[in-house]
């Protein structure tokens, strides 16, 4: 952990943190490759405005409840060990409680998800999502939905982003693809379900 650490990045309408977990019982590289090569990786279709596309990413559902968003629809399934350790460490270092967790492998800089926000109907209200970066670097970026106020994330392996409150409301998100030579990248983003 570092000394600016549990800093709140968002200026106004929620809460965003960013904690550095460079240290503890993790080897995050050799975590990285396992979930990259044991995880039931899919390349998912949604239904955007209108069209059905094949997603930019590969993604993996655990949860005990289904996940839906974009026409997809993810059934539950029992988290596997290496990920319910992980899950563990979201808890303690969120004081949350989560029961489920989506995915994403970015294999490339072309991978990459568009401006959105978590707000499915399953999350409630004001969710906290906890959400672990392992790999390779990434930009992360936030945009305020009435002033697009921009907030830019360089999101490295064992950087932790922490959104609670407000966030899903007034801010959305985006990974955007890069010209620049990146590793693969696995993103774990623990969250809530209500079934």
């Amino acid at each position: 952990m570092e000394d600016n650490d549990f800093l709140n990045l968002l200026p106004c309408d929620g809460e965003a943190v960013l904690i550095h977990d460079r240290g503890g019982d993790f080897d995050w590289a050799a975590l990285t490759r396992t979930l990259m090569e044991t995880m039931p990786w899919k390349v998912e279709t949604a239904r955007l405005f209108g069209r059905e596309m094949a997603m930019p990413r590969m993604t993996a559902w655990f949860g005990d409840a289904a996940y839906r968003y974009s026409g997809i629809l993810h059934e539950p399934a029992a988290m596997p060990g290496i990920v319910q350790n992980l899950r563990e460490r979201a808890e303690a270092l969120s004081s949350a409680s989560f029961n489920s967790v989506l995915l994403n492998l970015y294999r490339t800089g072309r991978d990459s998800v568009g401006w959105h926000s978590d707000h499915e109907a399953g999350l409630g209200d004001r969710p906290t999502i906890a959400s672990l970066s392992l790999g390779g670097t990434r930009r992360f970026q936030f945009r305020h939905r009435r002033t697009k106020e921009t907030l830019t994330l360089e999101l490295g392996s064992g950087d932790w982003l922490m959104m609670r409150g407000e966030t899903q409301r007034f801010w959305v998100h985006q990974v955007p693809k890069t010209a620049s030579p990146v590793d693969p990248r696995v993103n774990l983003t623990f969250r809530r379900m209500i079934p």
